[in-house]
């Protein structure tokens, strides 16, 4: 493996500079054991029973892990660290997704190939592979098993969920197993949005499941395997949650940021929605302390907060707010907005859409849809775009998908793992 090069960026480079260069049998005699302190959650992540299990689901067999900062046990050490220390997991290669395995890469960004300064192991870069790019690292890699320990924040244009679609397809391929470490959805079981329409399929939305899918990457798996995949995987097995507890939001786990941009709960409670203005040319808090809840560009004022709160919208609570972002959309320019509160149970796409509509009306010109019409992949077709620049109203807009939320309800229904 002497092409994998620890990668020189941020912390990996400060680490890479006390770690020696080695190979991976000595990297694992070396490695101290790990003490792992249980800090008393009742929800027990598919990480924490595989642990609890003494690995048993993983013993014997090479296994790819596909998985960034969020795999984590109970005791905040990452699954891969635990492992490894442990010398009873024969770990053949890490694969990172977008922002990469130890997460130091911003949106569309990733780490590359390198070796992981902490573990020794080999890292490959996953995000934006193919099926037979991705199954060609396996094969490199010797993988007889992908275990996929990601956090999911619920919306279809969350990229991870389709980095896993990709492993399945590539696990297919190669004739290795599969095992999904199971965690719960942060923001509940709501469904909720437009259904994808296969011809404006992306990296933000392979296949035709709703905005708000309000399942987790374990019930994703079991049915991406049964009504997408060519052929079902040779082996799928997904390692419970426990302790959760009517698929509710509020788990008591810790918040690890599953991507740079993703701070908070509060900010996931919201993605689904405002993660469209990232198809506009609004801001869509890129370079600010709260992305996806801050909004705004140039030229917008108070009337948008004005507007917005009139509509009454139950569980948000819109604050007009001024911010300078520091990278991105208008960055190192002064714009105006809203923050958009979250105070209760909230319909994330609802509230978008009448954010987005509200913003046309009173910004004519400053309002807009990116060239690349990047809002009919976030939205999973042309309806939204074209429904809000004929003038629809918010009622006639969410009414138009209801039909497709009940549909996806009952699709999904024989994949539930929990109730």
């Amino acid at each position: 493996m002497a092409e994998f090069q620890v990668n020189r960026r941020g912390l990996l480079t400060a680490a890479a500079l006390a770690v020696p260069a080695v190979g991976l049998a000595s990297s694992s005699a070396c490695a101290a054991p790990q003490q792992s302190t249980d800090l008393g959650f009742e929800v027990s992540t598919g990480a924490d029973v595989l642990a609890a299990r003494n690995w048993e689901d993983v013993r014997g067999r090479r296994i790819g892990v596909v998985t960034n900062p969020t795999g984590v046990l109970s005791s905040l050490e990452h699954v891969v660290d635990v492992m490894h220390a442990s010398g009873a997991v024969d770990i053949a290669a890490v694969f990172g997704p977008e922002h990469g395995f130890r997460g130091t890469s911003q949106a569309g960004g990733s780490e590359g190939d390198y070796r992981d300064p902490r573990t020794g192991l080999p890292v490959y870069d996953a995000y934006g592979a193919d099926a037979a790019k991705l199954a060609g690292m396996f094969r490199k890699a010797g993988v007889e098993q992908v275990v996929f320990d990601i956090a999911d924040v619920g919306a279809r244009f969350y990229t991870y969920i389709w980095t896993m679609y990709t492993a399945m397809q590539a696990a297919q391929q190669i004739g290795a197993s599969f095992l999904v470490l199971d965690r719960p959805n942060p923001i509940g079981a709501q469904v909720a949005g437009p259904r994808l329409d296969p011809r404006f399929a992306s990296g933000v939305g392979l296949l035709p499941i709703v905005q708000q899918h309000g399942m987790t990457v374990g019930e994703l798996a079991r049915m991406f395997d049964r009504a997408y995949l060519p052929e079902p995987l040779p082996q799928l097995n997904v390692v419970r949650v426990e302790g959760w507890k009517e698929r509710t939001a509020n788990t008591g786990l810790p918040w690890v940021p599953p991507s740079p941009n993703m701070p908070t709960q509060d900010t996931a409670a919201l993605y689904p929605g405002t993660g469209l203005f990232e198809g506009t040319v609004l801001s869509e808090g890129r370079g600010t302390t709260r992305p996806f809840e801050i909004i705004g560009a140039p030229g917008i004022d108070w009337r948008w907060a004005e507007e917005l709160n009139k509509a009454g919208l139950a569980g948000v609570r819109f604050r007009e707010t001024y911010f300078v972002p520091t990278f991105s959309k208008h960055a190192n320019a002064t714009c105006g907005g809203v923050q958009v509160h979250r105070l209760g149970e909230v319909d994330p796409i609802q509230v978008a859409v009448a954010m987005l509509v509200t913003a046309r009306r009173l910004y004519p010109q400053v309002f807009g849809w990116r060239p690349d019409d990047m809002i009919d992949k976030l939205s999973g077709s042309d309806r939204l775009r074209g429904m809000i620049d004929r003038g629809a109203d918010v009622a006639e807009i969410v009414d138009s998908w209801q039909d497709e939320v009940k549909d996806f309800r009952r699709q999904r229904d024989p994949f539930l793992l929990y109730r």
